[in-house]
């Protein structure tokens, strides 16, 4: 059991020893990979609820901003909660799939905007992704070895200090031009960050197959739900960004 508990996910809200603790108390049933697919499906349910009522209003509408720094700034502190209290994710899951869809939906109506269609791109390419990973999971294509886990940890590490320092320097005026751009090098970047929120999928699969075989506490089947909406939301925001990219050189 010792090696299983040293796996890792690159996922940021999914860590080694999250499955660790046991109920010890009160027996409300453990964890299970169909448990953690039902949760994550109704998960996305809400968010795409929400998405449409945003998706649906007009961009001048001020109330569309205002709905997207509600669903920001609140998914923000949904996902805090969960992640500390983790005990909490059957509530905090939800309400962090309804606030994010908030902000989703008028993003993607930005989008939509300024390049018509590609906003369905984006949404086939990000379920499309999911299912062929997931395929590649399961038939053993993909194999999460310790070292891709940590190759894949490495690396979304590296590319959340370089938005975290970008974000800085842009509350000073200063501007990151090669990775926002639609240069080559703008869009290479784009396309390896796809790539790399691509492979953490894998990561949690791993991880939530993990949690199931070791029995870990019913409620982890929201938390684990949690990290792959944290994981999906990503990837769509970043396949969306690049095919902006791409056809902004059109």
């Amino acid at each position: 059991m010792s090696n299983h508990l040293s796996l890792r996910s690159g996922n940021p809200v999914l860590k080694a020893n999250t499955f660790i603790q046991r109920q010890t108390t009160i027996d409300t049933g453990t964890m299970t990979i169909t448990g953690t697919v039902n949760k994550t499906a109704l998960g996305l349910l809400l968010l795409m609820t929400t998405a449409i009522f945003t998706w649906n209003m007009a961009p001048t509408d001020p109330r569309m901003s205002a709905l997207m720094m509600v669903g920001i700034f609140g998914g923000l502190i949904a996902a805090i909660i969960t992640v500390f209290k983790r005990h909490l994710a059957p509530y905090t899951t939800p309400i962090y799939a309804l606030l994010e869809g908030l902000a989703l939906g008028g993003i993607s109506r930005f989008f939509e905007t300024l390049y018509p269609g590609i906003v369905n791109q984006a949404v086939f390419l990000t379920f499309g992704t999911l299912a062929a990973l997931l395929f590649a999971y399961q038939s053993g294509l993909i194999k999460p070895t310790e070292n891709f886990k940590l190759g894949i940890v490495a690396a979304t590490g590296g590319i959340f200090f370089v938005y975290i320092i970008s974000f800085i320097l842009g509350l000073f005026g200063v501007q990151v031009p090669l990775i926002h751009s639609n240069s080559n090098f703008g869009i290479l970047f784009s396309f390896g960050v796809v790539v790399i929120a691509a492979l953490n999928l894998v990561l949690d699969f791993d991880f939530i197959e993990e949690g199931a075989e070791i029995g870990a506490p019913k409620y982890m089947e929201w938390f684990g739900a949690f990290g792959l909406l944290v994981t999906l939301v990503w990837l769509y925001l970043e396949i969306l960004h690049l095919l902006a990219k791409l056809q902004s050189r059109r």
